[in-house]
């Protein structure tokens, strides 16, 4: 399936936890281009709102798996209980990835500022 079918069929919870997670990747690319000590104190608030959203991405995703495991009849087959469980953690995945290329750009801007 295309990326964007699959992006068309997510909730707007997943989306938005999606977009929060790119801000910590700005602000670390802003800090790797430009070191400043006002973007390096940025960091960790964005960095925070971005695991919180991935976070709340993926357990939001768990609750609407669990959910449909209660209210279908019969329940749905194990394998897929097992996709469903697999695409909610897509935003965790992807929080974790923008934040370990955002710390490694403020790793390397830190080697810039004097």
């Amino acid at each position: 399936m295309p990326l964007f079918d699959m992006l068309g069929q997510a909730s707007i919870m997943a989306r938005v936890s999606l977009l929060v997670t790119l801000f910590p990747l700005a602000a670390g690319l802003a800090y790797l281009f430009r070191p400043t000590e006002q973007r390096l104190a940025l960091m960790r608030p964005i960095s925070l709102a971005g695991i919180f959203s991935g976070l709340g991405g993926a357990v939001l995703g768990l609750m609407n798996v669990l959910r449909w495991y209660g209210m279908d009849n019969p329940p749905p087959s194990p394998q897929n209980m097992a996709v469903g469980a697999a695409e909610s953690l897509v935003t965790l995945f992807v929080a974790f990835g923008c934040l370990t290329v955002a710390w490694l750009c403020v790793a390397l801007g830190m080697r810039r500022n004097p």
